[in-house]
């Protein structure tokens, strides 16, 4: 079992269907490539069935809590299996979107202005809006989810007590944040050099889960974003800043809007999705890399203390 690679998925998390479409896809990859594949799915007694299997390496397929928070990294860690993606510190990071906003405010990357919604009451939430200088529309989404679950825009008042009340008891914290209309641009990187950027024209409101996930809510891709050449290097520069700041490995998509000419991050992905809507491959595709060579490189850049 020396060479094979287990690829884990599926999970616990709300992404689990998701992360099934992203292992499966990149087992298949492997496969063609020559490598040795088995897959495991991350829940019950996996830990004990992963000890058994003594694998070369991990390929973290996972989505969503416990996959790319730092959780399974940790246990991958103890067991000095390496694997996939970024390591502990910086998944835990990208992941609770309050601390990285910190860290990219600190070194000087734009992001929309926000808050935590810690008060139910509803007087803390106009309280707290007046502070940040906040207006309707807003946006409201757990500290720690991926995906857009849980994700909604509120217009008013109203719409926020409607929206808020489907995920108060799901999530311990939740962040308010300005809405930034404009341009969703989107950029990966690969390792230590940035492959492009992509606009997204989503049919829905944004680029929500089933924006994301569905054939019939697809949305409009545009490779290359239509910017300037000058934005779209500074856009590219900037994913690859965040991508520094948070000391990821491998590969991550950092998601942008572009309004008044100016780039707002709202979020860095660890561990973005491998299916065959994902926006990560369809850039890789663009710039000559397959989706088997950029499976590959995952592979090839795997490794332990991340």
């Amino acid at each position: 079992m020396r060479n094979l690679i287990v690829v884990l998925q599926g999970g616990i998390s709300g992404e689990r269907k998701i992360s099934f479409l992203t292992g499966k896809a990149c087992s298949k990859a492997l496969k063609k490539m020559g490598y040795k594949v088995k897959e495991l799915d991350a829940k019950g007694n996996f830990i004990k069935k992963l000890k058994k299997i003594k694998p070369k390496l991990v390929f973290n397929a996972l989505h969503g809590r416990y996959g790319e928070d730092g959780f399974v990294q940790g246990i991958l860690e103890s067991l000095k299996i390496p694997y996939t993606h970024s390591g502990i510190l910086s998944s835990s990071l990208a992941m609770n979107k309050e601390l990285s906003r910190i860290l990219f405010i600190k070194n000087k990357i734009k992001t929309p202005k926000y808050f935590l919604l810690k008060n139910k009451k509803e007087n803390f939430l106009t309280k707290m809006m007046k502070k940040k200088g906040i207006k309707f529309p807003i946006v409201i989404k757990p500290i720690n989810e991926g995906s857009s679950l849980g994700v909604s825009i509120c217009k008013n008042k109203i719409q926020f007590n409607k929206n808020y009340i489907k995920i108060k008891n799901e999530y311990d914290s939740i962040i308010v944040e300005e809405y930034i209309p404009g341009q969703e641009i989107q950029v990966a990187i690969m390792g230590k050099k940035p492959l492009g950027a992509i606009e997204l024209v989503p049919k829905r409101e944004f680029y929500d889960y089933k924006a994301k996930y569905s054939f019939k809510a697809k949305t409009k891709h545009i490779m290359p974003a239509p910017i300037t050449k000058k934005k779209y290097k500074e856009v590219l520069s900037l994913a690859m800043k965040a991508h520094k700041v948070i000391k990821c490995r491998g590969i991550t998509r950092s998601d942008f809007r572009f309004f008044k000419n100016k780039f707002y991050l709202l979020e860095i992905n660890t561990q973005p999705g491998m299916t065959n809507l994902s926006l990560v491959p369809e850039i890789a595709r663009y710039c000559g890399i397959s989706f088997e060579k950029l499976v590959d490189w995952i592979v090839k850049d795997a490794g332990i203390n991340r």
